[in-house]
Order: structure tokens, then sequence, then C-alpha cells
């Protein structure tokens, strides 16, 4: 099983920035071992699609619904129309900020997924929860609620495990914190998929840098990463390209 790794650039971006996107799908060419993507602003991607033809460009979040009276948003159809080949949903940033549901995470995954789109489906857990003992309990809840009923022959699901107290913070969960998590997302996946969920990668997120790459990417069942910060930079981000390239696989 190929790596993925995944960067997300959140709310950063301009035209300027293109130029970091061709360095980091040009120098992603020398690791044909790893998939590369890049979840850029939606007013990017069509922009990065022809900057950088062939190479994953992706948006941050979907909406459930085909069309409609949905101000704002953008749907499945709409991502693919502007050459994007995959969607992150469920981050913690929009479960905190816009309020969404476990509910809502599944919806959009299902419609993206139905669409042809590839998910990377996010979950994790606050400081708080880690500390009081129900990290894993929190995470397996949240991904059976979010988990589409299905997974098709046309789009790929990734999960993405994200501590919430580890993005952009420096703080990075142990090895062995990281590999219980992984396990146990892994179990769920089999439950609901059964083989196929053998086959559904599993990502680590926060904080992921080129320093720390290379020891997350050997623990078991860390599939790939999804990267925030270091994504914005070649000079950050490759490194982490080239230690998933090294690791072992699955």
């Amino acid at each position: 099983m190929k790596k993925l790794v995944a960067g997300n650039w959140k709310m950063h971006g301009l035209s300027a920035d293109l130029a970091e996107v061709m360095a980091i799908a040009d120098a992603s060419r020398r690791y044909p071992d790893v998939d590369v993507a890049l979840c850029v602003p939606a007013i990017l991607i069509e922009r990065a699609v022809r900057a950088v033809p062939g190479f994953a460009i992706g948006g941050q979040d979907v909406h459930h619904a085909e069309k409609g009276a949905h101000t704002g948003n953008i749907s499945a159809q709409m991502l693919l129309d502007a050459g994007a080949a995959l969607t992150i949903v469920g981050h913690s940033e929009r479960r905190d900020a816009q309020r969404e549901s476990d509910e809502e995470v599944k919806a959009k995954a299902t419609a993206a997924l139905s669409c042809g789109l590839n998910v990377i489906l996010c979950v994790g857990e606050s400081l708080e929860l880690r500390e009081q003992g129900e990290a894993v309990a929190t995470v397996e809840a949240q991904l059976s609620a979010s988990l589409p009923d299905s997974i098709g022959r046309h789009a790929e699901l990734a999960v993405a495990y994200e501590p919430i107290w580890a993005i952009g913070t420096g703080k990075v969960p142990t090895s062995p914190e990281i590999g219980e998590m992984h396990a146990a997302v892994r179990t769920r996946l089999r439950e609901r998929f059964g083989t196929a969920g053998e086959q559904v990668r599993i990502l680590y997120g926060g904080s992921v840098k080129p320093s720390n790459a290379s020891e997350i990417f050997a623990i078991a069942d860390v599939d790939g990463a999804l990267v925030g910060g270091a994504s914005l930079k070649a000079s950050d981000f490759v490194p982490i390209v080239a230690a998933a390239a090294l690791a072992r696989t699955g």
C-alpha cells in the first residue's frame, strides 16, 4: 500500500503561492511510491490544477447536497468540475468553529464518494478527553458515526487521525499513543467494511514536520500524513514526502 501525504493549506494561499504548488508537485515526482496531494483554498483549485497537471489537488470541505440554496457552499460536482481529485471532510476546525456534527460529516463523505471524489475523513479528540483517558473511546464513537455506510469502486476513502491538541501546537502524541489509536481505527474500519477496511489508509495529522515524520511513518497502521503548516512550503513539505518514501510499506 502506498503511503499518502496530503497537505491542508487551510485559509492560506494567493495566486503568488502557486509557485509553491508547482515546486511541491515537481519535487514529489521524485517519489513515485508515495501518493501526494494538496488541499488548497477553493479559489485556487482550478488555477492549481492548470499549473500542475497530473498532480492531485483537493478541496478542504464539501456540501452534502448536489445543488440548491446553500449560499457560500461547494458541491462535490463543483469540486470535480474545478479539477479536484479529493476533499477533506470533518476537520476539527470545522467540527468546532462551524459546529459540524458526525451526521453532517457522514453525509458529506457519502456525497463526495458517490461522485467519484476521494475523501479524507478527519477524527480526533481534545486534550481534556485525552487526559481523562477517553481518547480512544471518543474517536471510535466519532468515527463510527461519521463513516459512510459503504465505500465504492470509483473513489477512495482515507481516515485522518488528528488529535485536536496537537494541531499547530508542536505537540505530538507518543508513538505508542499513535499506534493505539490507529489500531483502534483499523478495527472499526474492518467492522464497517470487512476486508475492504484493510485498504482504507489511516493518516496521522498534528504537527507533522520533517524532524518527526520518519518516526511517525514507522508506526504500524500509519499509512501517511495529513500535514498543515508544513505543507505551505516545498522546503518543509517535500522532506516529509521523502520520509514516507523511505518508510516501510504495509
